[in-house]
């Protein structure tokens, strides 16, 4: 969520300029416009270096219906970071492609939900944008990744529904290195924002990870996690508190489906979500100390009604280098 990068510019308005490439690269790919700029500096001229950390935040606005609010401008929006307003630096509203990972559980206590996890994890793929570029996990007493080896993404639906359907269920649940395993191949992704789709009842028994361990992985990215938990009555293993702390703490949301036509329908409101999200970028002000710095989003958008924001409440600067922090909660 907080990025880092070299500016050098001959000036003070060409480093602003500069500074704005630098933004928008930083958000959305790799910094080419950086280089490319740099390129062209002659020798001996006077340049200014300096580093630029950008906060770079999803934000979900609905109403009281919780329907989505589309149509906002920049000027709707507040961002404070422990309790001073930041300056607005980036502002998106477009459908921008994302990197999802669909991790999917196949353990022998969600066995009998089977269909529904394949139904339900293919409305979210059909529900994407064309543009996005998936991955799918597979996880019961160990964790495999469902597309060929030398394809860690695609936006085939077929691949992906193959991908799905390639492992059978039985065995116990290694929940937490299936989310480590996705979350490390985020890591590779070849689009900026990211998220994953976990469909499990929540529990772990077989994982060589631990809970805070993975957590703090999440914490440790821009990656947003919405959960989807489905629950057999016999089995002693689910776990929903777990599926609600993954999604908060990365700003996403847990959902709890009660029949097979809701998980479809709830999958293809995640999708989108994800569609509707701003995003809002702004560069911390001073030179505080390592630690949390809390984040709060207002909108502010006369004749709509009352509006919700949902997004990170803030993040953890260290010394080793900037993680993301605990949780995404709703804001009014």
């Amino acid at each position: 969520m907080l990025r880092e990068w070299s500016v050098r510019a001959k000036s003070s308005s060409a480093r602003r300029a500069l500074y704005s490439s630098i933004l928008l690269a930083a958000a959305f790919g790799p910094p080419t416009s950086t280089r490319s700029l740099s390129s062209q500096e002659g020798a001996g001229r006077h340049v200014i270096s300096s580093e630029v950390n950008l906060v770079v935040l999803p934000v979900t606005v609905t109403d009281k219906s919780d329907h989505f609010v589309s149509g906002l401008d920049v000027s709707n929006f507040q961002v404070y970071e422990d309790g001073r307003q930041q300056r607005i630096l980036l502002f998106r509203r477009e459908d921008t492609p994302v990197t999802a990972g669909v991790v999917v559980d196949h353990s022998g206590s969600m066995a009998a939900k089977r269909d529904d996890v394949i139904a339900g994890a293919v409305a979210f793929v059909q529900a994407s944008n064309p543009q996005d570029r998936e991955f799918v996990v597979n996880f019961s007493d160990s964790v495999t990744f469902g597309l060929l080896a030398n394809v860690p993404f695609t936006s085939s639906v077929e691949d992906l529904k193959a991908a799905l359907l390639k492992t059978p269920v039985s065995g116990e649940t290694a929940l937490y290195d299936a989310l480590a395993a996705a979350l490390e191949r985020l890591k590779t992704a070849p689009l900026d924002k990211k998220t994953l789709l976990l469909i499990s009842d929540g529990g772990d028994n077989a994982s060589k990870h631990t809970f805070s361990q993975v957590l703090r992985m999440g914490q440790s990215t821009s990656v947003i996690i919405y959960a989807i938990g489905l629950f057999d009555e016999n089995s002693a293993d689910q776990n929903p508190k777990v599926l609600e702390k993954l999604a908060k703490e990365t700003g996403g949301k847990a959902y709890f489906p009660k029949s097979s036509s809701e998980v479809v329908s709830v999958c293809r409101q995640i999708a989108e979500d994800v569609r509707h999200q701003y995003t809002l970028g702004y560069s911390p002000e001073g030179n505080d100390p390592s630690g949390y710095r809390k984040i709060r989003v207002k909108v502010n958008a006369p004749g709509k009604g009352k509006l919700y924001v949902r997004t990170r409440p803030g993040y953890l600067l260290s010394p080793s280098g900037p993680t993301q922090t605990p949780a995404g909660h709703e804001q009014d």
